[in-house]
This record gives C-alpha cells, structure tokens and sequence, in this order.
C-alpha cells in the first residue's frame, strides 16, 4: 500500500471538541480514537522519553498502538516533573473532556483527577476507564482476558471444560466506545447545566453487556446453558453450521434461518424429499432434525467448490461467509470499495543501509457513516511526542520556553521522518 501522509484535518461533527488522552494499552486509547475519527482534537499525554508502552509490545499485542491510536497529536511530557504537571494542567484548563484508564487513584497521587481539574474548569467531563465500576471488585487489576472468565463470555466461547477468550479484545474496545456514549451524554448535558461531570465506563461491565443474551437463557431455561464450542449444542435452526468444501482447506458458513429461506434451499439444491417430509414441516421440527439433516447437507456442499457454494447462496439470499484470516481481509472486495480500510503506519524503522523504512496497511475505520461519507483519516498515529511544539505554542508558550522544557528532559519531541509516497 502506498504510503500515506497526514492530510489536512477534515471538519467532523466533534470538531470543536478537545480531549487530553491519559491511557496505555486498548480500552481508553479505543475511546480517544473514536473521539479523534469524529473530528475532536485528541492530544494524546505519553510519558517522557519513551512514550506509549503500547508501542514495545510484542507478539499478538504487536499491532495494539497504529491500530487506536490514529487521528490524535502526541504530547510527550514527564508529569511526575513541576513543570510538567503545570502545563497538563494548563491544557486543562482549555479541554473539554479528560480521558483516563489509569490504576485506580493514580491520577489523583499525580494531582490530576477529578476534584482537583473539575476546581480550575468546571466544564470538563472527566472519564474514567476502568477495570470495574465502584462496587466490591473496583481495586482489583483487570485485563480483557481477566473480566472474559470471570463474567462467562470464555465459557460460551469455548469447548465444555475449556474456556476460550475471544479473538480479539472485544471489552477493551466496546468499552471504549461505551465511554464515548457516556462522553456524548456528558457534553449534551453540560449544553444544558453548564457544568462537566464525572463519569466511568467499567470493562467488566461492559462483557456483561455482552453475556446478557446467554444469562437469560439460563434464567428461562433454570440451568446454564451449553458453550458454543459444544458439539452438541442445540440450535433453533436447520442449518446454522461451518462446511468443508470440495475446495481444499476451504469452510463456508451457511444459515438457514426461515420457513421461507428453507424452502428456496431445497429447490436449489435439489432437497424435495426433505421439503416434503410432513415430520419437517415448521423451523421447529426442522431444527430438532438437525443430527439427519446436517450430514446430508454437509455430503451436498461438500461436492460443491466454495465460489460455487457462495454463488448458490448469494443467489437465495441466504446468510453465508467464508471462513477469513486477518491477512485475506486486506483485499475484502467490499472493504476496499466501501473505504473501510484506512492507509495506516505500522512502523518505522532503519534498514541494513540506513535508510528510515515505513509499513503501511489498510486497518478498519469506524463501522458508521455520515451524509458526507465515512469517518476516514488526517493523521497517522503520532511519533512519539511529534506535537509537543505545536500543542504548547497554542497553549501560549514561546519557542525558548519550549526548548527550555526539552533540555530539562520534561518535554520530548521526535519529528515524523518525512516520506515520498510511493
């Protein structure tokens, strides 16, 4: 993918928006990109010197900074330094919401929670990302893995005895977005009452949003119900399974969800002595047939090639999906066409040669849309303090005062290494 530079920033509906970002890892800095997609001025606190430990992590963590943090300026400043914290607290004073995802109490031992920022703007909406909302458990450290086993959402993934985490982490992210709707709720009010307010946006509350459909099986039900991995588990449709294909290694998924939709299959695929059998007249038999009616469909659709099977399906209208890997989405037809992905930096780093080399990729964008198109892109994810001089000079300092914070190690600023597109 060619490589693609800042452009000018593109007015979005939060345009007049500021927010001082104070998170690591996915949960708060998910919510600050959302912010920053939307149009807010993002300015994202790093810590001196090195910035986001998000940007060093390895293995399948790997991927966690380009992927939320894209849209935002970075401002890289020691705040455990006087003069640091005197100028976070002077953005303050002129933002209108803080983002946090900070141990609980730690930006208040820094003199930056709550209490003592609401006291210089009483305007802010301050929100906190946290592992728990008050209650018993809100000290307890919390990890998307963590808040997946204990709130069920790994049972129900997983085979019986095995629990199993979701591929991805789905609580850090819609916990971020959860933050954004209260974020939204909170600017609304202040439209009204003129005051910010606190607010708090809980990652184990937010997978028991998630969980809320399996809990009240087993309240219907009296006992819990089966996970998802279970071979055996009951399912309310026909056909609702993942088939081989005559394609080598190639699965589709394919549903069948309807009276309606059940019989156009059997026309299709040449099924009338199963259209009419009486004992499989209604989605219930149908569905309670399943341990008949699986292997015979599986025996159809695999003498079938998997563009074949789609074809067929795409033809009835029925739902179906080929089984995908990370890589195959970068060349999704309808990702590429709909600007759901986004030319994102992935690194940047010195060859043998010494030449500074830049990755770039397509990563998703938001799932919405506006009369005007897409959220899309003006600024890749930052360098590690790459808008310290910028930020400050509209806070009012001058250009020696700013060195003066970069000699005394408060303030650190690497400029993004220009690039020819390619």
């Amino acid at each position: 993918m060619a490589a693609a530079t800042d452009r000018a920033r593109m007015p979005g509906p939060l345009s007049v928006i500021r927010a001082l970002e104070f998170s690591h890892m996915v949960m708060g800095s998910a919510c600050g990109m959302v912010l920053a997609d939307l149009g807010a001025d993002v300015i994202k606190i790093e810590p001196s010197s090195l910035g986001d430990n998000t940007r060093r992590l390895t293995g399948s963590a790997k991927g966690f900074f380009p992927t939320i943090n894209r849209n935002k300026r970075s401002l890289c400043i020691d705040i455990k330094r006087p003069s640091g914290l005197a100028l976070v607290r002077r953005l303050a004073t002129g933002s209108d919401v803080l983002l946090e995802n900070f141990r609980p109490g730690a930006m208040d031992k820094l003199g930056l929670g709550h209490p003592a920022l609401s006291a210089i703007n009483s305007r802010l909406v301050y929100c906190s990302c946290k592992g728990f909302l008050p209650g018993p458990y809100e000290h307890r450290a919390a990890l998307d893995e963590v808040v997946q086993m204990m709130g069920c959402l790994a049972y129900m993934t997983g085979m019986p005895g095995t629990p199993f985490r979701a591929g991805s982490s789905v609580n850090d992210i819609m916990g971020g977005l959860f933050a954004v709707v209260a974020v939204m709720a909170a600017l609304r009010e202040r439209n009204v009452t003129g005051k910010g307010s606190l607010i708090q946006s809980g990652l184990f509350e937010t997978n028991m949003v998630l969980v809320a459909q399996p809990m009240a099986q087993a309240a219907i039900d009296g006992k819990d119900p089966p996970p998802f991995g279970e071979p055996g588990l009951p399912k309310p449709w026909p056909i609702y399974d993942v088939f081989d294909t005559a394609t080598a290694g190639a699965q589709v998924f394919v549903g069948v969800v309807t009276e309606t939709q059940w019989r156009a299959f059997c026309d299709a695929f040449e099924l009338s002595d199963l259209l009419n059998d009486p004992s499989l007249a209604t989605m219930v038999q149908l569905a309670g047939a399943r341990s008949i009616l699986t292997p015979r469909i599986a025996k159809v659709f695999g003498a079938l090639s998997k563009a074949d099977l789609m074809t067929r399906c795409e033809a009835l209208g029925l739902p179906y999906a080929p089984i995908s890997r990370p890589a195959d989405l970068f060349e999704d037809p309808h990702l590429l066409a709909s600007g759901g992905l986004l030319p994102t930096e992935l690194t940047s780093a010195e060859n043998p040669m010494g030449e500074q080399l830049t990755n770039y990729t397509g990563l998703p964008g938001l799932p919405i849309s506006f009369r005007d198109g897409r959220p899309g892109w003006h600024r890749q994810p930052p360098t590690v303090g790459e808008h310290g001089a910028e930020i400050l000079a509209e806070a009012g300092l001058a250009d020696a005062e700013i060195a003066a914070l970069v000699a005394e190690g408060t303030l650190t600023i690497r400029p993004r290494i220009a690039e020819a597109a390619e």
